[in-house]
């Protein structure tokens, strides 16, 4: 964790004794909700659901029977402590604003990319608001997360989301001047990892290897090329530098890399997914 600023010192209710709404049943809901449970944080009987879908419903029906689904939102907001804005960006202002009076003394917790706290704290009329950009590999409990806090979250309220995002990954409080770019990392790195992953393959098939073979080498060798720089705490030019060998194979490679400025596209890429998500935000 990045060192945590200071919150608002007030009473709250154990993170064990919080009631969680979560509005929005897609897949990041799914992984969150997943994790809290895997790792205890919350037992099943204190999660209630809202979603619309029928698709959706029927999955957390299956895969989740002993967590309630509702459908008055009124009703839910009254019951819970805590409430997880797991919708769209553009879904955020509709739920906020029409409760609006019913948030007041809930904690409020929004994954929405691109919408800033002043628009959330406005909408729900309270600063007890935290900000956060998960990424997808939260799904397998490998999530990088990044998160943000208005001016009424508590030290306890803090430690309750530190706790939810360290279930699904890794968790870093960040300030919010900082989240265009946490969303040009790690929200859209996932997506540039993948079309590595393929395109490695890729080149193993125009080398000569079957598919699959090709497929499962490309997806461990990063899997595990992240795991050296995670538990060496080496620099990663240091960590490339001693596989390319003079006069090898890998120098060979990397040299080819340079010339078509693959460094410069992934940092061009994250610059302009953090310009998009600004964007997203002055919408």
């Amino acid at each position: 964790m990045t060192t945590p600023s200071s919150s608002v010192e007030t009473p709250a209710s154990s993170s064990l004794g919080r009631r969680l709404l979560v509005v929005g049943g897609g897949q990041m809901g799914r992984a969150l909700v997943g994790g809290i449970l895997a790792q205890g944080v919350l037992g099943p009987n204190q999660i209630e659901i809202l979603e619309p879908n029928e698709e959706c419903r029927s999955w957390w029906s299956a895969n989740h029977r002993d967590i309630a689904m509702v459908d008055s939102l009124d009703r839910a907001i009254d019951s819970a402590d805590a409430i997880l804005l797991a919708v769209k960006p553009g879904i955020v202002r509709k739920v906020a604003e029409q409760k609006t009076g019913f948030w007041s003394g809930k904690l409020v917790i929004s994954i929405a990319a691109g919408v800033n706290m002043t628009k959330l704290t406005g909408w729900v009329g309270h600063q007890r608001v935290i900000r956060v950009m998960p990424n997808t590999p939260s799904l397998v409990g490998h999530g990088a997360s990044a998160f943000c806090c208005a001016a009424e979250v508590t030290k306890d309220d803090q430690a309750w989301i530190e706790t939810i995002l360290n279930s699904v990954g890794q968790a870093y409080r960040v300030d919010e001047s900082q989240m265009d770019a946490v969303t040009g990392l790690s929200g859209s790195g996932p997506a540039y990892i993948y079309l590595v992953i393929e395109a490695l393959a890729d080149g193993g098939v125009l080398a000569g290897l079957p598919r699959a073979l090709a497929h499962q080498l490309a997806t461990q060798t990063v899997l595990g090329t992240a795991a050296m720089v995670s538990q060496t705490g080496r620099h990663p030019g240091e960590l490339k530098d001693a596989v390319a060998s003079p006069g090898g194979t890998t120098i060979a490679g990397l040299r080819v890399l340079e010339q078509n400025a693959v460094r410069g596209a992934f940092i061009d890429a994250v610059a302009a997914a953090a310009q998009r998500s600004r964007e997203l935000d002055q919408a």
